[in-house]
């Protein structure tokens, strides 16, 4: 039996993957910005799901939850920081007001979470699950800001994987693809300036076309993120569903055909050798 922590549990994958670890006899530390929103989720599961109130971007908020996890269920095995939202536009059409509170919650709030639980789970171990997106692995024209925070998310991830590997702590990135949530209604925002300059690659109807027509299916997804969880072989990586599998392929092919294309002229950037 493992013990949960999940940030952003008031829809998406934050409470599909709060109910089915409950529903498999887990024990389940639920958490949203606005703890009404799932004071509800709870009531099936009896004693093995609590709800608390958890912003991201206070510190102070993130360490009473873990502390709030330690008294009931005496630790945490499982961190998914997984609160987060997008922002679409042009770099140039945002602006700081617009772009600036995304980082806080998708980057600085990961990184608070993160901090406030290392100290419990660095005494028995257990998995960080950090929610990325096939949008951290390839950036594209209208979505620059989104794509920031989320490569952020991978790097971050990526060095706490090599730093936690001592105290028997996993690290594991999920990127998604295209998913049937509601990501594309409550969770996506867009610029206010909208520049016709920028017309040729805005993703402003990316919504509309999109919504309720992806391809991905969240609660198969949901299981193979708790399959990973549990795997003793678990990759750092974890593509998932098919477009973020071609959106990782072609990323892969493109860096590899930069780097054949200029290796000799840049890896003559050395001092002699003497």
């Amino acid at each position: 039996m493992k013990t949960w922590l999940i940030t952003g549990c008031s829809s998406g994958f934050g409470r599909r993957l709060a109910i089915a670890a409950a529903q498999r006899g887990d024990q389940v530390i639920a958490t949203a910005r606005n703890v009404a929103s799932i004071e509800k989720l709870a009531e099936p599961f009896g004693g093995r799901m609590i709800t608390l109130p958890l912003d991201v971007t206070d510190a102070a908020s993130a360490k009473v939850a873990v502390a709030k996890a330690v008294e009931t269920f005496g630790g945490v095995d499982v961190l998914v920081n997984n609160a987060g939202y997008a922002l679409f536009g042009a770099i140039e059409e945002g602006t700081p007001e617009e772009y600036r509170p995304m980082f806080e919650v998708n980057v600085f709030g990961l990184i608070e979470t993160t901090r406030a639980a290392l100290p419990v789970l660095r005494r028995s171990g257990g998995t960080i699950v950090n929610m990325s997106s096939g949008a951290g692995i390839e950036g594209r024209g209208g979505g620059g800001y989104y794509h920031a925070a989320k490569f952020a998310v991978e790097g971050i991830s990526e060095a706490l994987a090599s730093e936690l590997k001592p105290f028997g702590i996993r690290v594991l990135i999920v990127e998604p693809g295209p998913f049937r949530t509601d990501f594309l209604g409550r969770s996506i925002t867009m610029a206010a300036n909208e520049m016709s300059e920028y017309a040729a690659t805005s993703r402003r109807h990316y919504r509309e076309a999109n919504d309720g027509n992806q391809a991905g299916d969240p609660d198969k997804a949901v299981a193979v993120i708790m399959q990973a969880v549990d795997a003793d072989d678990a990759p750092l990586h974890l593509p998932l569903g098919q477009a973020a599998h071609t959106i990782a392929e072609r990323k892969l092919a493109s860096f590899r055909s930069d780097i054949d294309a200029w290796r000799d002229i840049t890896i003559a950037t050395d001092f002699d050798r003497g």
